[in-house]
């Protein structure tokens, strides 16, 4: 079965996306119907007209890209009102430009600009009466009320990510179980309850009417966890969540401090197979020959800015590591002066590094320099989506520090991944770690759907210059 909507976390993000199109479509709809458009009329007495609903398709899918271009449908979104509105207004306004191109380059009947007009008009109305009413539907159902197992420094984080914006209104911490080992340590503040032990889960979550409890310890063995009380409450209707599922769920990364072999063999996830290969090399084919045809331009004015900026080669190729850990040559516009590594030893690139020339500090940042990979993922060798490729000599060195780091060459790596548009930026072997974690996510969950969100983050990641690899 082809891995299609297998990635959870993000499902707001469908969900906003489709509504989105929806609206469009449907204020197109009442803009042909307030001008009174010369469309055919059924015998029901609708608008049926193929041109108008064609259009309306379009314009649809149109201003649903260009508001995921601009990140408004990015999970955790914690965008000031001011940034939001003014992108909002960005999206609206570019949109309804390349719309109206559209329509005038299909011939389109009628007043194109007038139609546009009205269509964007009840299109920020019905967004604002929508949102409006989405936000007043969550405070109306309530926030989802949670027990936290355990009152160590995971607890104290589990707590702390809950109460941040994104979660806050979502979720609501009703108090702390301790364990064993851990006892009632003093590290909880802010009027947070630390329950006794004499106390059961299952009397504690009928009491305080528990909807989930997070068993916040890394480790478990041992008899601390009271796991007896935990099934009770599971057979009784309460779900149980994991340290990992956690952060699985909420920060859409799996943290590998935590988690064990065990998890990774038993759990859902990580599912490759024949159809999804196929699927995603067609994905790949189609979407790299599209961006090497649309960025030729592109790729020829950085070739002539990186003559005249430095002598060197245009292309710099290194070695970096592939599915089943093979190497290959990665390609790239050349960023650096051709001394950078004059030694002969790797080096992490790092923030505002020194050898960067000025176009490299460019196309490092908006992601320019890494349109020659198309090449590689049409022989093959890499993939639109996956983790980035490292060099063999950081491979050596990240396997040994961090857990399960071999688990990342099981796919193919990509020319953007889901590491690439949730962390910034990465320079260190702590930064390594971080991103292994977000590409773990991307190994357990990867699907069809979430290469093409990835995608569509990328390319708010590159518009307003989020991050750089």
């Amino acid at each position: 079965m082809v891995r299609i909507f297998q990635h959870h976390t993000s499902g707001s993000q469908y969900f906003s996306l489709i509504t989105d199109a929806a609206l469009c479509f449907v204020a197109m709809v009442a803009s042909a119907i307030t001008l009174d458009h010369p469309v055919g009329m059924g015998a029901s007495g609708h608008v049926v007209s193929l041109p108008l609903l064609t259009s309306a398709a379009f314009f649809s899918l149109v201003i649903a890209l260009l508001n995921s271009f601009v990140g408004l449908h990015r999970s955790g979104n914690l965008m000031s009102f001011g940034t939001l509105l003014s992108r909002s207004a960005m999206a609206l306004m570019v949109g309804g430009a390349v719309a109206y191109l559209g329509l005038t380059m299909m011939n389109f009947e009628g007043h194109p600009g007038q139609l546009v007009g009205y269509a964007l008009l009840y299109l920020s109305g019905g967004l604002a009466l929508y949102r409006s009413a989405s936000w007043a539907l969550r405070h109306a159902v309530g926030t989802r009320r949670v027990l936290i197992v355990g009152t160590g420094a995971e607890a104290l984080q589990v707590w702390s990510d809950l109460r941040l914006p994104a979660h806050a209104s979502h979720y609501e911490v009703v108090g702390f179980y301790p364990t064993a080992e851990q006892g009632v340590a003093p590290i909880l503040t802010g009027g947070a309850r630390i329950f006794e032990r004499d106390e059961t889960l299952v009397g504690l979550a009928q009491r305080y009417k528990v909807a989930e409890i997070i068993v916040a310890v890394k480790e478990q063995r041992g008899g601390g966890v009271p796991m007896e009380q935990l099934l009770h409450c599971r057979i009784s209707g309460v779900p149980i969540l994991s340290l990992v599922g956690f952060y699985e769920r909420t920060r859409a990364e799996v943290p590998v401090d935590s988690v064990k072999a065990s998890w990774l063999v038993y759990g859902d996830g990580f599912v490759q197979g024949k159809a999804r290969e196929i699927s995603k090399r067609v994905f790949d084919i189609v979407t790299s020959s599209l961006l090497l045809v649309m960025t030729t331009p592109i790729m020829i004015l950085t070739a002539m800015a990186i003559k005249l900026d430095s002598p060197g080669p245009l292309i710099y190729r290194q070695e970096r590591v592939g599915l089943a850990g093979a190497t290959f040559w990665c390609l790239k516009f050349r960023s650096m002066r051709t001394d950078a590594e004059k030694d002969g030893v790797a080096r992490w690139a790092t923030k505002n590094d020194s050898r960067i020339t000025r176009v490299g500090a460019f196309i490092r940042k908006t992601r320019i320099d890494e349109l020659p990979q198309l090449l590689s993922v049409l022989r093959g060798e890499m993939s639109m989506v996956g983790p980035r490729p490292e060099r063999p000599s950081f491979v050596a060195q990240l396997r040994e520090q961090i857990p399960f780091y071999d688990v990342r060459h099981t796919v193919k790596p990509g020319l953007t991944g889901w590491a690439q548009v949730r962390y910034a930026y990465g320079a260190s072997v702590d930064d390594a770690r971080k991103k292994h974690q977000y590409d773990l996510y991307y190994v357990k969950n990867n699907s069809l759907f979430l290469d093409l969100l990835v995608l569509l983050e990328t390319v708010s990641v590159v518009l307003f210059r989020e991050g750089a690899h």
